[in-house]
């Protein structure tokens, strides 16, 4: 028998509340050591706010478990020191240079060797030729490359990375993707927030969260296949004519453009049928079933009552 790998992030029943507005709601959250892990939700959803109880920067009011084998609750100091946490915005100084924010952080860390590590990371991420270069004149990928060095410089086993390739342009993010799983291939976790379902693709498993519970979890595959959804796509004329009827047709449950094609899905097939039939016969255009995509998955759980955060 095949033993479990060893966990990462082990914690169940997390609750984290700002005065009346339950933010995050029993949540259970299971991490294996050096996984790539997607966090999906919409916004509101509880994703950052779990990031940084697991970080230790904020207290869970009730709930337990570990991260990296460390108490969430009573090794709050020791997790920091040894996790990685990346901002949804740039957090570091844009009046120093590239290298000065390195050696800064090093010194936070009171890192033995400081030069030699921010060489080697400096190389790693690409940015030795930006070493002398302001932090405020890089562009975003390079600011997000400069994060991910910072968050990395003190060797941590455990990334938390808060939607850290958003406003990134798409050559920049697949970069920065590269860089990820480069990292994750010498043993670190990684937990990642995103909002980009190509992204969540290149996870090795990806948790959705709504109104701050834990509702879908496994690898894009086998969440594709547990939603049930059974999905058309039309082409040809008069589509957001069709748009604007089917979506507020019985059995569909969401109705979605992507350029010249319209994805209609809903989980009951009769009754999904039975309002695409009039559009099905229209002349001009062409309608054919084809396997959900990630993204047709996660505006249907946007788009579920039961999930509404």
């Amino acid at each position: 028998m095949t033993e479990s790998p060893p966990l990462a992030i082990d914690v169940h029943g997390l609750r984290k509340s700002f005065g009346p507005r339950a933010v995050v709601q029993g949540l259970d959250l299971r991490v294996a050591r050096g996984q790539i892990c997607g966090f999906l939700g919409a916004n509101g959803s509880g994703k950052t706010t779990t990031l940084r109880m697991l970080c230790g920067l904020l207290t869970p009011d009730a709930g337990e478990g570990t991260c990296l084998g460390l108490d969430v609750r009573k090794d709050a100091p020791r997790i920091r020191r040894r996790v990685g946490y990346m901002t949804q915005r740039f957090s570091f100084y844009e009046d120093l240079t590239v290298q000065e924010n390195l050696d800064f952080v090093g010194r936070l860390y009171e890192l033995p060797d400081r030069e030699a590590r921010i060489a080697a990371v400096l190389e790693r991420a690409g940015l030795t030729d930006r070493r002398s270069q302001l932090a405020g004149e890089l562009s975003g990928g390079w600011k997000q490359r400069l994060a991910l060095a910072a968050c990395v410089l003190h060797e941590p086993e455990l990334l938390l990375l808060d939607e850290p390739t958003a406003g990134v342009d798409p050559k920049a993010r697949r970069e920065f993707w590269d860089l990820i799983h480069s990292l994750a291939t010498e043993g670190i976790t990684v937990l990642v927030s995103t909002h980009y379902m190509d992204e969540a693709e290149r996870c090795h498993r990806i948790v959705y969260l709504s109104g701050g519970k834990l509702v879908v979890e496994g690898s894009a595959p086998e969440v594709i296949a547990r939603s049930g959804l059974i999905t058309f796509v039309g082409t040809g004329e008069a589509l957001s004519e069709a748009s604007a009827a089917l979506e507020r047709a019985p059995g569909v449950e969401s109705v979605a453009m992507f350029g010249q094609t319209l994805r209609v899905s809903g989980t009951h097939r009769d009754t999904l049928e039975q309002a695409l039939r009039p559009w099905r016969s229209r002349p001009g255009q062409s309608w054919t079933e084809e396997p959900p995509s990630l993204e047709d998955v996660f505006i249907h759980l946007l788009s579920d009552r039961r999930f509404a955060a």
